[in-house]
């Protein structure tokens, strides 16, 4: 039986997302209330801008006093789409000391600060819900924390930022460099005016912190994960990937090591081979693989930014929290009771693809072996070309710690015979 008083929903932010949200909630208001069993009722929308015209939303309803609006006390969820730490944070903890559930896609607060919003949604027996803030419309939280909630998850490897996969994507598919890249996608819209929270893989990070968190029942705060842009690849670079049968892809990667004791969470680009699912992954689009004891390999895959995809997982949380108040239950909470050591990237193992500009004489491919092998860094395979004097050295290396393929690029620095390094680039989904 339907209950017939509405639950009520405050809307922080209306813009690409939050117009979206508030859009889908009016015309699928009997879907959503069957589904729920009540009605759910728009009852305030906080925005910065009170004179821009907002289809579909009743002029009555908009505010610029959000405080006032998360405070009312009649509030059932409010559902953050402003982004950023403040004044987000301030406004979720204050709808949870006023009675609100929160469904929030604000991967950067979570990242930062999850650990404090969690333990304010448990003192006041609230939700806190967020599936939209890692990879848009991709169910991806709720399987990890729920479906594999009896399975031991041993790694995650995914693109979480469509932006960034759109660049590389096309400088792999055309040749183009990375400026003439971003500058179609900036043309397209994918790109940001100021897109450096996508390139320098700040974006990424913040995910990586959410789903590592998640996975290993493990604190991960944004600042233990390693970050590294995919500013510097070039044409050159996806040239090497594909004469290794590989592609190139900003990666977020978050995994156990193999005794189990700690965990890493790390965002670089890498290659990958062309016969891993993530290597077909085209345009803006995001997938997420993940590694399981029991399940085995699991692929997510979808649109993971924009207003309509971002709100169908906003929505999908609304529904969830919603159903929660009307059986006076609260879903699952933070999980963090390994609580394992997130370890540097210093002690990560993978394998490595360097590209070096060396003298073309004999000698040469010696004298770098004998650096590696000096550094316990083993060969896989070596690559050479010279001409008129010079040459280009390209080396892909077996599986060898951060740590000493770092002091083993120093000493190649040193040699006489090496005139640079034109590119260092680790090897990943093997």
């Amino acid at each position: 039986m339907m209950r017939t008083r509405p639950l009520k929903v405050a809307l922080l932010g209306c813009g690409v997302v939050g117009s979206e949200v508030a859009r889908i909630m009016t015309t699928h208001a009997d879907d959503l209330a069957a589904r729920i069993g009540a009605p759910v009722e728009l009852a305030g929308v906080a925005v910065r801008r009170p004179s821009r015209v907002r289809e579909g939303i009743s002029a009555e309803l908009v505010t610029t006093d959000a405080t006032a609006l998360v405070k009312r006390g009649d509030i059932d969820v409010v559902v953050e789409v402003i982004g950023g730490i403040e004044p987000a944070r301030s406004l979720i903890t204050a709808a949870f000391e006023h009675g609100a559930s929160v469904v929030s896609a604000n991967k950067a607060l979570l990242a930062q600060d999850g650990a404090a919003l969690h333990a304010a949604a448990e003192e006041n027996n609230k939700d806190l819900y967020y599936e939209a803030a890692v990879a848009g419309a991709i169910p991806l939280i709720r399987p990890l924390r729920e479906s594999l909630a009896g399975d031991k998850v041993n790694r995650v490897l995914g693109i979480v930022n469509g932006t960034t996969n759109f660049i590389l994507d096309k400088m792999d598919s055309t040749g183009a460099g990375y400026q003439e890249a971003l500058d179609e996608a900036t043309a397209l819209g994918y790109a940001e005016a100021d897109p450096t929270a996508d390139v320098e893989g700040f974006d990424a990070a913040a995910k990586a912190a959410i789903l590592a968190g998640i996975a290993f029942h493990t604190r991960v705060r944004l600042d233990d994960v390693y970050r590294e842009g995919m500013t510097e690849v070039t044409a050159a670079d996806f040239r090497s990937a594909k004469e290794m049968g590989c592609t190139i892809k900003l990666l977020a990667i978050c995994e156990r090591s193999k005794d189990g004791a700690s965990v890493t969470a790390r965002v670089h680009p890498a290659m990958i081979p062309l016969t891993h699912p993530l290597a077909s992954v085209r345009g803006a689009y995001n997938a997420v693989f993940v590694e399981s004891d029991a399940a085995g390999q699991l692929m997510f895959y979808g649109p993971g930014a924009g207003g309509s995809p971002t709100a169908s997982a906003v929505l999908g949380d609304l529904v969830a929290v919603c159903r929660n108040r009307l059986n006076g239950a609260t879903g699952p909470g933070e999980s963090a009771y390994a609580a394992l050591p997130v370890s540097p990237m210093g002690e990560v193992v993978t394998r490595y693809h360097i590209s070096l500009d060396v003298a073309d004489k004999p000698g040469v491919l010696a004298q770098v072996a004998t650096v590696f092998a000096e550094h316990g860094v083993s060969i896989d395979t070596v690559r050479q070309q010279g001409k008129d004097g010079e040459a280009s050295l390209v080396v892909v290396t077996h599986r060898a710690s951060d740590a000493s393929l770092t002091g083993t690029v120093e000493a190649l620095r040193k040699l006489d015979t090496v005139r640079g390094v034109a590119s260092i680039m680790r090897v990943e989904g093997e």
